[in-house]
């Protein structure tokens, strides 16, 4: 079950170089505009100032690395790291930065699957969000800080009600800032959509060092950063959820079978079924190339959460996929909380406890890259088994198939900027190596583009859309220099569709200058050229 948290971390110790060489007058000119901003004494910021010299630079910038891609010798490092610990921290973050004219980097988790909240090419700051932790949890609504991880957030939950849930992401060590701006979805987005959908408040340090609530920051921008992705437009600080029941008892199965199982089979019919079944059900497909007796193969494993009792799943899937033959001794009953931690790969979670939920798991994992699609119409039998043929060839590559149907379909495409809502089902295109070194990674991202370009038939066209949250420097990114609007239309199209246009009209009202940039950001619209001057008349 590996593939379900899809997260990386350190395999390797090494030396990262610096996008600049060290700058003693960098540091001291922020340190002096950063006290007095904040009105500290310089001897209290040990903690929350780290320049590359400080001893505690190190595990600052590497603790929420989560790709091992990005911890090499080749990696560009931030000249500060700033981990804040209070909102007059971000402020004077963002007005020393834009003062020193650097770039702003802002990471809350760290699982941006190209690095982007952590790296650049250019002379940059890292702003590092990991501890503002608070989470206050009263009766159906709760204030989460953008640093808190999904696993704090379930756990704080399940301390104060057995009957409320969140509907957010299934790896619990993904940072709450980045998944939630970015959209969020998990396994009750069939029952009541997505992550977003249940915020009703956020605060956001803007680019003037304001702190703005959804009144201070208006209808505009709150909708923005509600699935158009945080970055663009300021440093989230927090939002407020809504909370959604759940039942006493829900159920998980998993149900695998090989092609020669008939696995094409089960994989075509459940695209006819889990996007339209009942939206208490949510059934993922993982797909991957395996050996067994020395033969090569492909795996299909579906797993599923019931929010309700296993006789009532069973009942239904016997009926409506008896391909997949489910049987009783395939289903767990279990508590909310419990099928959070079988979700994140705990089989016997009855007997987890629960806080395992508040680890942050800061010291292992690999190598990888990740690619999305999505699915508007079925794939035909011949079509399945040309693709899992094909990551018998490329190898390593694995696939999951994460259905939509339900309430996520529910919500009209513009009513936040994540504009996949009507899709039959997205597709992650996932690949790990634990070899280190260039070629390897060359080797690897080489395959994934391979595949990428194998499941181009099958997918959405012009443009060929992608989630934000499953980023990918590879379908475009962003000089920011004279054709900034054109370069990030590319990209911006494929993660937000019409909304792009929307999103690129609040970015330009409320950060002009384009302070708040990254690789692929929401650029402004392109400058109107000066009136030229009328020729004299002959």
């Amino acid at each position: 079950m590996k593939l379900l948290c899809l997260t990386f971390v350190f395999l390797v110790s090494t030396t990262l170089t610096a996008a600049t060489p060290p700058d003693a007058t960098v540091y001291q000119n922020f340190l002096q505009c950063f006290t007095t901003q904040t009105r500290a004494l310089p001897n209290t910021l040990a903690d929350v100032v780290f320049p590359q010299t400080a001893a505690g630079y190190t595990p600052a910038l590497r603790n929420y690395i989560r790709n091992a891609r990005f911890n090499t010798t080749a990696s560009h490092k931030p000249a500060i790291v700033i981990v804040a610990r209070s909102e007059a921290h971000v402020q004077a973050a963002v007005v020393c930065t834009k003062t020193l004219k650097f770039q702003l980097k802002t990471r809350s988790g760290g699982h941006d699957y190209e690095g982007v909240s952590y790296t650049s090419n250019l002379p940059f700051f890292l702003l590092d969000m990991s501890s503002f932790r608070d989470i206050t949890v009263e009766g159906e609504t709760a204030w989460i800080g953008a640093g808190v991880t999904l696993g704090e957030v379930y756990y704080r939950i399940w301390e104060k009600t057995k009957t409320h849930g969140f509907p957010a992401g299934v790896c619990p060590t993904v940072g709450a800032g980045g998944h939630i701006s970015g959209g969020g979805y998990g396994k009750m987005i069939r029952k009541y959509g997505l992550s977003v959908d249940y915020v009703t408040d956020a605060k956001i340090v803007d680019v003037n060092g304001r702190v703005l609530d959804r009144k201070g920051m208006g209808e505009d921008l709150f909708w923005a950063i509600n699935g158009g992705g945080g970055a663009s437009f300021g440093v989230i600080l927090g939002f407020k959820i809504t909370l959604v029941p759940v039942p006493e008892t829900v159920t998980v199965f998993r149900v695998q079978k090989n092609l020669d199982e008939n696995a094409v089979e089960m994989v075509h019919k459940w695209q006819f079924v889990a996007p339209k079944t009942d939206p208490g059900l949510f059934m993922r497909v993982l797909l991957q190339p395996v050996t067994r007796n020395k033969v090569e193969t492909v795996r299909a494993s579906v797993l599923a959460l019931f929010l309700g009792k296993s006789s009532e799943v069973l009942s239904l899937l016997n009926k409506d996929f008896p391909e997949l033959g489910l049987k009783q001794e395939n289903c767990t009953e279990l508590t909310w909380i419990q099928s959070v931690l079988w979700w994140d790969n705990h089989d016997n979670a009855t007997l987890v406890k629960p806080e395992v939920l508040l680890e942050r798991n800061l010291d292992t994992a690999s190598y990888g890259k990740r690619k999305s699609d999505f699915v508007e119409k079925e794939i035909t039998k011949e079509g399945l088994d040309y693709l899992m043929k094909k990551m018998i060839e490329v190898g390593k590559i694995g696939l999951v198939f994460n259905p939509y149907g339900g309430k996520v379909s529910e919500v009209a495409t513009t009513k936040t900027p994540f504009p996949h809502r009507t899709k039959l089902y997205k597709v992650q295109h996932s690949m790990n190596w634990k070899d280190p070194g260039p070629e390897a990674e060359t080797s690897f991202l080489e395959k994934a583009k391979s595949f990428y370009s194998y499941m181009a038939p099958f997918v959405t066209k012009n443009p060929r859309h992608t989630y934000l949250n499953y980023r990918d420097l590879d379908i475009g990114v962003n000089s920011h220099g004279p054709n900034a609007y054109r370069e990030g239309e590319v990209y911006g199209r494929k993660y937000f569709g019409e909304n792009f246009d929307r999103l690129v009209k609040v970015k330009s009202t409320v950060d002009p200058e384009n302070f708040f940039r990254d690789e692929q950001s929401v650029p402004t619209l392109p400058s109107k050229p000066a009136n030229t001057p009328a020729k004299p008349a002959l």
